[in-house]
């Protein structure tokens, strides 16, 4: 099948290429390499450098004509949507309206859309977290995810195409940029290996749902796979985990006994997170199956190569 895969440089992206390349599908990646990196797309793979605004989108879909989109490419930093929530919308929003429009016009079957579940579905107590559940962006990041989500449900009604939006947990794994502000396990690692202290923000009792990214690969192929599910499914493992177990399951695994620095809490930041993945399974046939130890022993490895002595 001919897939063409947006933002297939980055950290989640270059997984979902490989799934699809050892799946033996035919893949394009599009990327503009703002994040990510030519060095993480895989071989197998061909690549353009190209903005999702681009007017020359349409002219690669043309050439191309792909059947099915995957669409990761993104700008994923909720501070800079705070900052400069113009910026946020041009990408995130009218960026993937272009992209969009591609589809249509070359008659794409299948989308299959990476949104986000802890950006979309905001603070609750409903832990883990359903797909029924009020969807409450609290930044303008996730304001543009749930929008993308509304814009791809209307783009199956109008013009039949089948669309998927993938609401990811909190994705961690290799090739996880260590200078970004959500990655905390790519943070943590890269301190630990340069000789500095991990700094945990508040009283570290906030909860996430850690997941590993090649699961998350798994889970595009399985979504591609299964082309008649449409809508947001979650992609997480039911499992909190807080920030003071997450440090010392890394710095176990790092064979460190450091305690981590204390830093202010972070204003607006959510106390918890956590999402149901029981549809997952139901819909997709997808399960987590890498363990919050051995993904973080994996993840700690592959920046000891990158980062350590």
């Amino acid at each position: 099948m001919k897939i063409l895969v947006t933002g297939g440089a980055g950290f989640i992206g270059s997984h979902v290429v490989d799934a699809f390349v050892r799946a033996g599908h035919t893949v394009t990646v599009v990327d503009n390499l703002a994040t990510g990196s030519l060095a993480w797309v895989n071989p197998g793979a061909a690549f353009h450098r190209l903005d999702l605004r681009s007017a020359r989108l349409g002219d690669l879909f043309e050439a191309e004509r792909p059947e099915v989109v995957a669409h990761l490419a993104a700008q994923a930093a909720v501070s800079r949507s705070v900052a400069d929530p113009a910026f946020d919308a041009s990408v995130n929003i009218l960026g993937g309206l272009n992209l969009l429009d591609c589809c249509r016009w070359v008659g794409v079957r299948r989308l299959i859309y990476s949104s986000s579940g802890g950006a979309g579905y905001g603070d609750t107590d409903a832990i883990p977290t359903p797909e029924g559940h009020p969807l409450l962006p609290a930044s303008p990041y996730g304001i543009a995810k749930v929008a993308m989500e509304h814009y791809l449900a209307a783009w199956g009604s109008i013009h039949g195409i089948s669309g998927v939006s993938l609401r990811y947990a909190n994705v961690y794994g290799p090739r996880q940029n260590p200078a970004g502000e959500a990655g905390v396990v790519a943070i943590f690692s890269h301190r630990l290996l340069t000789g500095q202290t991990p700094v945990i923000n508040g009283d570290g009792e906030q909860t996430r749902d850690y997941v590993f990214v090649e699961d998350v690969a798994d889970a595009n192929l399985r979504a591609l796979e299964r082309a008649t599910v449409t809508g947001g499914v979650n992609i997480g493992t039911g499992v909190e985990t807080s920030v003071n177990d997450l440090h010392a399951r890394l710095a176990r695994a790092a064979g460190v006994t450091t305690p981590a620095a204390r830093g202010p809490a972070r204003p607006g930041e959510q106390r918890r997170s956590c999402l149901d993945p029981g549809l997952a399974a139901q819909a997709l046939g997808w399960r987590p199956t890498v363990s919050l130890d051995e993904g973080l022993a994996r993840t700690y490895e592959f920046f000891k190569k990158e980062f350590g002595p």
